[in-house]
């Protein structure tokens, strides 16, 4: 039996946090995105750059959001997979509304999100013929958001920033690792298989 390895991750997911010389959303804008006010006022950074950073993670929610729908709307998955589809899309709503939140509370303008018609074309909907074929797209975009998540942990001390990141990237890896388990993909054999 051969051994699968992961995929390799979406570039512009995971090297969205990864601007300006490995520095990535300050303290401000995590501790914004995390609904901790206190931990912004205390935390410095650029919030003209952090919104442009944040408006570039929010339209990979609106992507995801759109990749679920696209999934939804095929017809091709069965009912379980269908149900598992539609919850993580709410997960990428979730995060699709924290990010708009923190955006305009940092002064900036969300971006907003193409059409359906726009998503399917850049994701080549048109080619996804199957089950599977939808979950490997999910599952490629969402290995993409855990690493870049993963990404930005070490750009900061404050604890509390740092859980917020580990937080986001937990919900990512739970969606890939259960697409991966759909797909029959092993679970990885090698220790820190994520973030690298």
């Amino acid at each position: 039996m051969l051994i699968k390895t992961l995929e390799t991750p979406t570039p512009s997911r995971r090297s969205f946090l990864s601007r300006s010389g490995g520095i990535a959303l300050s303290g401000a804008a995590l501790a914004l995105l995390a609904g901790q006010s206190r931990l912004a006022i205390a935390a410095t950074g650029n919030p003209t750059g952090d919104v442009g950073i944040l408006n570039v993670a929010l339209g990979l929610e609106h992507e995801a959001i759109a990749a679920y729908q696209v999934g939804a709307e095929s017809g091709l998955l069965q009912k379980p997979v269908l149900d598992t589809a539609v919850l993580f899309q709410s997960h990428h709503k979730g995060h699709r509304d924290a990010l708009i939140a923190t955006i305009e509370k940092m002064g900036g303008k969300a971006v907003a999100a193409k059409s359906n018609a726009d998503y399917a074309a850049a994701l080549g909907a048109g080619a996804l013929k199957s089950q599977t074929d939808i979950l490997n797209l999910a599952a490629r975009l969402e290995l993409g958001a855990v690493n870049a998540y993963l990404g930005v942990i070490p750009a900061f001390g404050e604890k509390e920033l740092a859980k917020v990141a580990a937080r986001l990237a937990a919900d990512e890896t739970m969606h890939w690792s259960l697409l991966a388990n759909a797909l029959g993909k092993p679970v990885p054999v090698a220790a820190l298989s994520f973030g690298a």
